[in-house]
């Protein structure tokens, strides 16, 4: 059984925004998306511990507080630590990808260049994490 996601998407650029949510408005499930435009903004969402998201979907290169320092943070917080986290970013540097798995990142997504490449990877991660059972 499919779920619809309650999706916090923390990204800086409006472009890449705008291009997420024209992937997901266009799913047969109505997920929600809950935007942030970097790390400290995804942070104060957070703390309304009563609202959480299901997933969090996360850039690297962010001002204030970017995706690393982000992703640190959060899997400190006993509370927020279970809630997984998909790296979506450019960066395809080895140092970064192993500093995720390292902090504990449930994924790490390269963006392609091709928009079909794009939709392709969203709706396919999005599709899987729907049928997970992420409700605790």
């Amino acid at each position: 059984m499919t779920t619809a996601l309650k999706i916090l998407l923390i990204e800086d650029d409006m472009i890449e925004i705008m291009k997420f949510n024209r992937v997901v408005k266009a799913m047969p499930i109505a997920h929600s998306i809950i935007e942030a435009s970097n790390g400290e903004e995804g942070l104060k969402l957070l703390e309304n511990k009563d609202e959480l998201p299901d997933i969090i979907l996360l850039d690297l290169n962010m001002p204030k507080i970017n995706g690393i320092e982000f992703l640190s943070l959060l899997k400190k917080d006993a509370e927020l630590q279970h809630i997984p986290t998909i790296i979506l970013t450019t960066s395809s540097h080895q140092k970064d990808l192993i500093e995720c798995y390292k902090l504990g990142v449930s994924g790490y997504i390269l963006k392609p260049l091709k928009y079909e490449e794009y939709v392709y990877k969203i709706q396919t991660t999005l599709a899987y994490w729907s049928m997970n059972q992420l409700k605790l």
